[in-house]
């Protein structure tokens, strides 16, 4: 999956490079929240965020399969900066057997695919969009996630641009 998100996330997001990150971060144990028996986004969010510090990037993806929630969310499939430098997002929810339907590995790796463009989209100044099938679209449930596409809307696209030339 992280090979998959390397090689896809440079056609989405074109002059970008994508390393995978030799080290991994650990969640801090506060982020788990006992009575949820999920772990709080945000903790891990500022946990990475700390670690890109360290890091000679722009940019920085976390992927996790924990679930994972935020405040006043039942679960979120990720989080991140908005702008910023720091991303993340977790798998738990986008696996077809978390629905109990059977595996089905291209539905997962495109699931992986709209959520990590959707979240460093947010790094990238994007807010949610209202166009059900843009990318930016806020998912409530996996539904909202499968009918979105992998890439933004012309609206969202044409407020990237702007950003990323308000930049040079």
């Amino acid at each position: 999956m992280l090979q998959t998100l390397q090689e896809k996330l440079p056609q989405v997001f074109p002059k970008i490079e994508c390393q995978l990150a030799s080290k991994s971060v650990a969640i801090p144990r506060e982020a788990y929240n006992l009575t949820r028996k999920q772990y709080n986004s945000t903790h891990i969010l500022n946990e990475l965020l700390k670690q890109t510090r360290l890091l000679d990037t722009d940019r920085v993806l976390g992927v996790t399969d924990v679930d994972i929630f935020a405040s006043h969310l039942n679960f979120v499939f990720g989080e991140a900066q908005c702008p910023g430098r720091a991303a993340l997002i977790s798998t738990h929810r986008l696996r077809p057997e978390f629905y109990g339907a059977s595996s089905d590995s291209k539905l997962f790796e495109m699931r992986v695919l709209k959520e990590a463009v959707h979240e460093l989209g947010h790094t990238l100044t994007l807010g949610h969009c209202k166009n059900p099938e843009c990318v930016m679209f806020f998912s409530n449930s996996i539904v909202d996630t499968d009918v979105k596409q992998v890439s933004p809307c012309n609206d969202c696209l044409q407020k990237l641009r702007k950003a990323v030339e308000s930049w040079q």
